[in-house]
């Protein structure tokens, strides 16, 4: 079974592997052992691979490099040494961390083809399959960046053109210049956001969603208890969902989860990716994973049953209005200017 990416010509496994955990977000990891695990992945099967030149970089210095900048892209850049072909490569452009600790957001026509080389070199290839615009630059209209985009496809540098984090009216702006053939977006069973009127557009435009934190930053794969605590260098330190009394409130969702999980031979993760393959819509997930054997239970969704009462179930266990906290915090707003 195999998904296509929009109009484009590539096709990919129903299931991807997100390499940003890697390189930043979820407390240290050992770069030769995601390196490993990448290479491994791509043996077993895995042909979908994410990654963003922003995993890993840190506050910069005026007029220095910004430490960790592309570090990710690099990591991908050793795994796909003599294995370039068996991939579909996916990379995003835009975002860039400031020495006040903040983010900005760059869709300028020349950062556009300044960023695209600078991926192209750091990760050993001559093209990039799906070139996502990472976040937007309320500066500089969709048009103009997506214009620009659009010429990388024409030069034979990108295949195809993808947004992340848009809305509905963003993507028919866009899709008006180019194809656009994936939408990266938060969606899982405990965010459902983008149903109402993204989700719509997307299949208006033939657009496939490219789900990320599938997992809800690893709560639906059920491993947390209550009283867990995330250290300093963890993101979900910093996100509602994931503090004191909001935690503890959704923990009781996760419980229902396992609960119709018992009995069942899979996982709560691998059911709540099932909930996602299930929907009318042309999705690929990609959860996150360090190790080889997250990377196996994850793709083995692809063969959970699910039926049309259990999708339903699934819903309702994790209705959006009984999901406490928000995406993101104040510090991450502070950091981004928006909620995004």
């Amino acid at each position: 079974m195999r998904v296509r990416l929009g109009h484009s010509d590539l096709s990919v496994r129903p299931i991807g592997l997100g390499l940003m955990g890697m390189s930043q977000f979820y407390g240290s990891a050992d770069p030769d052992a995601s390196v490993a695990t990448i290479r491994d992945a791509i043996e077993w099967g895995v042909d979908f691979l994410d990654t963003s030149d922003y995993y890993g970089a840190s506050s910069a210095t005026p007029g220095q490099p910004v430490p960790g900048f592309g570090h990710n892209e690099g990591l991908l850049g050793r795994a796909l040494e003599g294995r370039r072909e068996k991939v579909v490569l996916a990379t995003k452009f835009s975002a860039r961390p400031t020495p006040e600790g903040k983010s900005v957001f760059d869709g300028s026509p020349e950062y556009v083809k300044a960023a695209c080389e600078a991926s192209l070199r750091r990760l050993g290839t001559d093209r990039i399959d799906l070139y996502y615009y990472h976040r937007l630059d309320p500066r500089v209209p969709i048009e103009d960046t997506v214009g620009a985009m659009a010429e990388l496809v024409a030069e034979g540098k990108v295949r195809a053109l993808g947004l992340s984090e848009v809305d509905s009216e963003v993507l028919r702006r866009a899709a008006a210049v180019h194809p656009i053939s994936g939408l990266q977006s938060e969606y899982s069973l405990w965010e459902r956001g983008i149903e109402a009127e993204v989700l719509p557009q997307c299949r208006r435009l033939g657009i496939t969603l490219v789900p990320y934190s599938p997992l809800g930053r690893g709560m639906l794969a059920g491993g947390f208890r209550r009283g867990a605590t995330f250290g300093l260098d963890d993101f979900r330190s910093t996100l509602p969902k994931f503090q004191g009394e909001n935690f503890e409130h959704n923990m009781r969702m996760v419980d229902a989860l396992r609960e119709f999980c018992a009995g069942r031979q899979h996982t709560p993760g691998q059911v709540a990716l099932a909930w996602l393959l299930a929907q009318p819509h042309e999705v690929v997930p990609i959860p996150g994973a360090r190790r080889m054997a997250r990377v196996r239970e994850n793709f083995e969704a692809t063969s959970v049953p699910l039926s049309a009462d259990d999708v339903a179930h699934l819903a309702g266990i994790f209705d959006p209005a009984q999901v406490k906290g928000g995406r993101y915090g104040a510090l991450n707003v502070a950091r981004t200017g928006s909620e995004s």
